[in-house]
């Protein structure tokens, strides 16, 4: 996997929302130019996790319930402002416990290579994107939306991105190499 790197995801700004993905909403695949036209900036990454493949083909991904740093919910805003909030925490050089070791493992969660993903504009892109990945906070959904931690080249920082649960990976195909196509 060849990363490319991009200072300004150093830098904690309350306007940008910034999401990994890890399947269909990636560069070259069928929901990226739908809901992703517009994009500031896409930089490879990987988190912690499982990702699978359902049997009609759709990546889902689990991550450590340690990983999680923040649930979404249905205020766009409010998410990008605790994106913010927890940015700031992981640039600050007090001792954090560095929630993504450097080799991402640590069984049975491995490395999951994806794409992060950087828009100003969180108060359209979430409530469409949580429609496509069916996610209804407080109600009953496919996917939860999480903040956690994630690797780019060359720092730590937080993203959101959609995971499912147990329940939602029976009968799935387990892609141990962390990647969807």
């Amino acid at each position: 996997m060849t990363f490319s790197f991009n200072p300004q995801s150093e830098i904690p700004n309350p306007q940008l929302l910034r999401l990994f993905v890890y399947g269909t909403l990636n560069r070259g695949f069928w929901n990226h130019d739908r809901f992703c036209r517009g994009v500031l900036a896409v930089e490879n990454a990987l988190v912690r996790g499982r990702l699978f493949e359902t049997p009609s083909g759709i990546p889902v991904l689990q991550v450590p319930e340690e990983d999680i740093l923040a649930v979404g919910t249905t205020n766009p805003l409010a998410d990008v402002a605790t994106q913010a909030r927890v940015a700031a925490c992981m640039s600050n050089p007090e001792p954090t416990p560095d929630r993504l070791p450097k080799n991402a493992t640590g069984a049975p969660w491995g490395p999951v290579y994806g794409e992060l993903l950087t828009f100003d504009d969180p108060e359209s892109r979430i409530p469409a994107i949580d429609r496509l990945e069916g996610f209804h906070p407080g109600g009953q959904s496919l996917y939860k939306r999480v903040l956690v931690p994630l690797r780019t080249k060359e720092t730590v920082l937080s993203a959101w991105l959609y995971m499912v649960g147990d329940r939602w990976t029976g009968g799935c195909k387990e892609l141990t190499a962390g990647i969807w196509r």
